[in-house]
């Protein structure tokens, strides 16, 4: 049995996109073959929509080919092995300590931070809604179990409110979830999660931390260093880090950051 760790880009959605721009292709070409039934302008309009319309669905289902053979963990590229492995290093945990990865998933995350620290323990936490339905508590156990590793538990949670006290955990981690989060503000949900970490506990925190989601990532930085935060440091992860500027535009993936430190 292999772990599943899923695609970011679900294999529904290219066979819905290139299903849609073979229907649309046809119909163009109907358009033109039959359109002289209609009048000149009625043909052109119909044919004119239609094509343009097989033109964009055609370039989103191109996209999400590429997209999804940069991010398949059985790829060639393997973008999201690297960024959760890469993640993952900069989370300790001591001797019987216990780390959170907020916004779980599949668990790749979770379990990758637990096969380095076998001396502690992980928790992964999700909502795991319908947006992402092909994800799931029993699909993370089910990889955690492919994986061998069994410092790991997985629950039902919201980043938005941790159903955890102050300074419960030795480490905290997520990747590419707050900017999934409509409506809240991002360096609010940085400060819930780090409200969790116990004092000299380590953090990284992968997203998209664009100045327009997340504003001054800078002065939020500095903001956790003047509360006494031991290490605090935001690396660009579209520099060579994690990928490209190149793969990090065509993949919608501008402004990743990776907040890190110590508390």
């Amino acid at each position: 049995m292999e772990a599943e760790y899923k695609n970011w880009v679900p294999n529904g959605m290219m066979t819905a996109l290139t299903a849609s721009t073979a229907v649309l292709a046809a119909g163009t070409a109907a358009a033109v073959i039959f359109g002289d039934r209609l009048s000149p302008t009625a043909k052109t309009v119909l044919t004119g929509a239609l094509g343009a319309g097989t033109a964009v669905c055609g370039a989103m289902a191109a996209w999400s080919i590429y997209a999804h053979g940069k991010f398949s963990y059985n790829g060639t590229r393997k973008l999201s092995k690297q960024i959760v492995e890469g993640t993952a290093k900069y989370i300790d945990l001591p001797d019987g300590g216990v780390g959170l990865d907020v916004g779980c998933g599949s668990g790749a995350l979770t379990i990758a931070c637990a096969k380095r620290n076998p001396q502690g323990k992980m928790i992964g936490i999700d909502r795991w809604g319908k947006e992402y339905a092909s994800f799931s508590k029993q699909l993370c156990e089910e990889n955690s179990d492919a994986e061998c590793v069994k410092n790991t538990e997985f629950y039902n949670g919201d980043a938005t409110s941790l159903d955890f006290p102050d300074e419960y955990f030795d480490s905290v981690t997520s990747n590419y979830v707050y900017h999934n989060i409509t409506g809240a503000d991002k360096q609010q949900l940085l400060r819930e999660t780090l409200r969790v970490l116990k004092k000299g506990g380590t953090f990284a925190i992968h997203d998209i931390m664009s100045k327009s989601r997340y504003g001054d990532m800078e002065g939020f930085a500095e903001e956790l260093r003047s509360k006494g935060y031991e290490y605090v440091e935001l690396i660009d992860t579209t520099d060579g880090t994690f990928m490209s500027g190149f793969e990090a535009a065509t993949l919608g993936l501008s402004g990743s950051k990776l907040l890190i430190g110590k508390k």
